[in-house]
């Protein structure tokens, strides 16, 4: 696993501010925070101040902080209290889990990972929920903000979806990650990767060092899932 989960609750004294309702979720609302504040920051920021602004989950490229219960509503899709209703017209508030993903503003390798943190902890609240894809919506699906604003401007918003159903089946034989450095089951793969990754150093898509991590066995999973994203954006 590359991310560290943990839950800093937001006090029940708040929840007529940021989760007034009772709620039973039927989807997740995926958000880009369109800032570079890390996870533990964003969650602080949104549990000490008194705006109607909250969301149930925030992801960086280290941890996947909860802060408000699932069976509690949050105001992340921007389209009021409106009703519990499935057919209502205002709903997102209501029936869906907020995901903000970390360090969208600037992108880059970090927010790479972040992003790939958040396709494995959705794919895990999926199973665990026992949904399908068809239960991700992305904030621009409620009120029409563009939001996740970086997976829209990079057109990734179906590549993102294939990740999470990819996630969703995967058996995790690839590699090992008790301690979130790569471990290769079989010398065949590990010469597959380095090549992938070497090949991106001669384009200059990647800085050498990552390479070197590689190498030097630092290299981690998590870093690794970021740098496939870099690599394809920088690609195209």
């Amino acid at each position: 696993m590359a991310y560290t989960f943990k839950q800093t609750f937001l006090p029940a004294s708040k929840y007529s501010i940021k989760a007034p309702y009772i709620m039973v979720p039927q989807y997740i609302t995926v958000h880009n925070s369109a800032n570079d504040a890390p996870a533990t920051n964003e969650i602080s920021y949104m549990i000490n101040n008194n705006n109607q602004v909250s969301y149930h989950v925030a992801i960086d490229d280290k941890e996947v902080i909860q802060a408000i219960p699932f069976n509690r509503s949050a105001w992340h899709c921007g389209d009021g209290g409106g009703s519990a209703d499935p057919n209502a017209h205002k709903k997102g508030n209501r029936i869906s889990i907020g995901v903000e993903i970390c360090y969208s503003k600037s992108g880059g390798v970090r927010y790479g990972v972040a992003e790939e943190n958040a396709v494995q902890y959705i794919a895990k609240l999926l199973k665990q929920y026992g949904w399908d894809i068809g239960r991700v919506k992305k904030h621009q699906d409620w009120n029409g903000k563009y939001c996740p604003h970086r997976i829209l401007a990079e057109d990734r918003w179906k590549s993102f979806l294939k990740r999470i159903e990819n996630a969703m089946n995967d058996n995790n034989d690839f590699m090992e990650k008790d301690d979130d450095t790569m471990k290769f089951t079989n010398e065949t793969t590990k010469a597959a990767v380095r090549d992938f990754l070497k090949q991106a150093v001669d384009k200059k898509l990647i800085d050498k060092s990552h390479l070197d991590k590689f190498d030097a066995g630092t290299l981690t999973g998590g870093d690794f899932e970021g740098l496939k994203i870099i690599i394809a954006q920088r690609n195209k």
